[in-house]
């Protein structure tokens, strides 16, 4: 790769991989803390919503980390892509597609860049190409991320989503 697509990866990766990084604190740490976490994931009708409310910030984390660092590329894409479907079929559904509405027009753009990214591999600037002399790109790639993302999200959604109808709401 040439510098500046080290350089340009370099950003990006750090710019998303902070960005989820933060994403997962706030849901340990931030207002509601933990508490609140568990609550709207109840609310968004995933079960057992405590367990949801811990794995996600950990994979949140998690992916932020590997991503910054350029570490196991391809995993962290797959993560990436993987947590983002899941936010657009759960928090941003029915929302329509723009986010200033709550729609799904931020999850779409960034599980799309990962996917787009692990096309293009974390760059030579990363810990797979330094220490593990990995060079993790192409088609393959991006086509592995996209499809792995796609397969955890649908296996957690299929086990895991249980959202309350509203017509089960009205009688109460």
């Amino acid at each position: 790769m040439s510098t500046d697509v080290d350089l340009g990866m370099f950003i990006i990766r750090l710019a998303l991989g902070l960005m989820l990084i933060a994403h997962g604190y706030n849901k340990l740490f931030g207002a509601g803390g933990l508490a609140g976490t568990t609550r709207w994931f109840e609310g968004l009708g995933l079960r057992p919503a405590w367990l949801h409310a811990r794995i996600a910030p950990v994979n949140e984390i998690g992916a932020g980390i590997l991503l910054s660092l350029g570490l196991f590329f391809p995993l962290a894409c797959a993560a990436f892509v993987g947590l983002m479907a899941v936010a657009s079929l759960t928090d941003h559904r029915g929302k329509g597609y723009f986010v200033f509405k709550g729609g799904w027009e931020y999850t779409l753009l960034v599980g799309t860049v990962a996917v787009g990214m692990a096309s293009i591999g974390p760059g030579d600037w990363s810990v797979d190409h330094a220490l593990l002399d990995w060079h993790l790109e192409g088609p393959e790639w991006a086509a592995f991320a996209a499809v792995l993302g796609l397969v955890a999200a649908g296996l957690l959604l299929a086990t895991s989503y249980r959202p309350v109808k509203k017509s089960d709401t009205a009688a109460v």
